[in-house]
């Protein structure tokens, strides 16, 4: 009876052993396996991962891919990088001017932003790294995180190139951002190069301004399809030698001696007429302005980009 008793005894030590070292190993073979998409959220990721990024939808926003093939996407965090898909807010980047303008530089800076993110990132294997004073999640479920690629802060490039401004948010880099984004800005780096652009104030010393206000393509005849062209300065403009030019180069040039006055404005029509004070006729022959989206240009007798208005 005893020795049954001690052979039962041996049996269950040997059986917890047993369950003691399978759950170890368990234990050490879940830390080989790479982060899911649930772990960025837990504890077990100690601040960083290493991911590979797949593609970029801007400038601030990327896709990666976790080494067991799960994916993400990723807003970085602490910038902004101007719109690509949809319309800028000039108000949101201090100092550039809340006109179409501003508007269309932005768009463009946007632009630049989205490739030089997609030049630096996609294809590359890179760390992924979270900050203790962000959330880890932002609008619609994205995770919010640094990009590292050779030991560099990719967001804290894209603000110290110009490519983005600091997205005012709490995060622990913010010092570091915001001295980045004050030399960016006093250098007119990137999109803070939107600064300069014509905000239709008048000029220097009373000087008359020429804006494009208005391309009217939906026309039902030719001379029905006209730009608006308008001197938003103080004084009287001329615009002897300027050109108006759409998307596919067709050019119109301003007669000798044209001038408006401040506060003045003047069509130009597509088809032909006899021109006068508020009508210009470019005698294209044809529609040029695009009904599903055109750019309109204006220089001034230099060759010089006056104004632009996209539309779409």
């Amino acid at each position: 009876m005893i020795r049954k008793q001690l052979l039962a005894a041996i049996l269950t030590v040997a059986l917890v052993t047993s369950m003691a070292v399978a759950g170890s190993a368990a234990v050490a073979g879940s830390s080989a396996v790479a982060p899911t998409a649930d772990d960025a959220n837990s504890s077990s990721i100690s601040g960083s991962v290493t991911v590979t990024v797949t593609s970029a939808a801007d400038g601030d926003t990327v896709d990666v891919e976790y080494e067991n093939g799960t994916t993400e996407t990723v807003r970085l965090l602490g910038v902004d990088t101007p719109e690509v898909h949809v319309e800028n807010s000039p108000s949101e980047f201090e100092g550039v001017p809340d006109t179409q303008a501003g508007e269309d530089c932005l768009r463009d800076a946007g632009e630049d932003a989205s490739q030089y993110t997609k030049d630096a990132l996609v294809g590359e294997t890179v760390t992924l790294k979270f900050d203790s004073e962000s959330d880890r999640r932002g609008d619609y479920g994205r995770l919010l995180g640094y990009i590292y690629t050779d030991g560099e802060n990719f967001n804290h490039d894209l603000v110290e190139t110009g490519h983005a401004r600091v997205y005012d948010s709490t995060f622990s880099q913010s010092d570091s951002f915001y001295s980045a984004e004050t030399t960016a800005q006093n250098d007119l780096r990137g999109l803070w190069e939107c600064r300069t652009v014509d905000d239709g104030d008048g000029g220097d010393g009373g000087d008359g301004t020429a804006s494009i206000e208005w391309v009217y393509a939906e026309a039902s005849y030719l001379n029905d399809e006209r730009v608006q062209i308008k001197n938003t300065g103080d004084g009287e403009l001329d615009l002897s030698g300027y050109t108006l030019v759409d998307e596919a180069g067709h050019t119109y040039t301003f007669p000798s001696g044209f001038t408006l006055d401040s506060g003045a404005s003047v069509w130009v029509h597509s088809g032909s007429g006899s021109d006068d004070y508020d009508d210009l006729y470019a005698d294209f022959g044809h529609e040029i302005w695009n009904d599903d989206g055109d750019t309109a240009y204006l220089y001034d007798e230099n060759g010089d980009e006056v104004d632009r208005r996209s539309y779409y």
